[in-house]
């Protein structure tokens, strides 16, 4: 019997025209569940075709990756969109994804916020709640990725929606829980065996080590992998072989 059951996850369809961001076939081979740019943040209509097609014919969940209207700063800049902005924003991203999934044979199965709206719905009420209630709104039965304990899965909850608690693989952590800014060193984590030893404590023992050196508790339904970092493919990997090694059992949750 398996000791736990997790998901594992990865940003994918990044890439825009001739640019290419990662290696999204290989990530779709190790991952269970792929978060699809929806064209905000990054991701052109026929390359989202692809990534979602691809995706189909290996059984991987698509998620909506929904994100600021921002292509020039990646999604990764705070907008204070006002509420009504910020909910048709969603919508319309949500079902932009969803169009291009059904013709790829599968379906929009959850939304996860990207960036820099991912992390100012971890506090930010207001637009923690326009996102909820945009997700509400296309499909009340469409669960939510997001932070534990962060404002958008309250949110989320308080409005019925199915909440699922992520953990980052290769993101460091702040004591309070809260992921470390990319704009600090050390943010962003790049060895493959370290990232698998993290991996291992957050799923089997519910705990992470954060940048001041404590111990802080963790709770986690879905692992991400960035799928943009050097070497995303090979961390992906290891912590794929990692956590089969210790009996984990790896599947979506939607």
């Amino acid at each position: 019997m398996p000791t736990a059951t997790v998901d594992l996850n990865a940003d994918l369809g990044e890439g825009f025209g001739i640019w290419v961001l990662g290696d999204d076939d290989a990530m779709l081979d190790i991952v269970t569940s792929a978060n699809v740019a929806c064209g905000f943040h990054a991701g052109d209509p026929a390359g989202l075709a692809r990534v979602c097609q691809a995706a189909a014919q290996r059984g991987v969940r698509i998620g909506a990756q929904v994100s600021y209207r921002d292509l020039a700063g990646f999604g990764r800049r705070f907008i204070d969109a006002t509420s009504e902005d910020l909910t048709a924003d969603v919508m319309y991203q949500i079902g932009a994804l969803s169009a291009l999934a059904t013709a790829a044979g599968s379906r929009v199965s959850y939304v996860k916020p990207h960036g820099a709206l991912y992390n100012t719905i971890v506090t930010h009420e207001e637009q923690a709640r326009a996102v909820a209630q945009a997700v509400h709104a296309v499909d009340p039965a469409l669960p939510v990725l997001g932070l534990s304990g962060s404002a958008f899965l309250n949110e989320a909850t308080a409005l019925g929606l199915r909440t699922v608690a992520e953990a980052f693989a290769d993101r460091a952590y702040r004591p309070d829980g809260q992921l470390v800014s990319r704009r600090e060193p050390g943010a962003v984590l790049h060895d493959a065996e370290q990232i698998a030893d993290r991996v291992i404590a957050m799923v089997t023992d519910g705990q992470v080590t954060a940048v001041d050196g404590s111990t802080i508790p963790i709770s986690v339904d879905s692992v991400c992998v960035h799928g943009d970092s050097p070497g995303a493919v090979q961390i992906a990997q290891s912590v794929r072989n990692r956590l089969t090694a210790q009996n984990v059992e790896l599947a979506p949750f939607s």
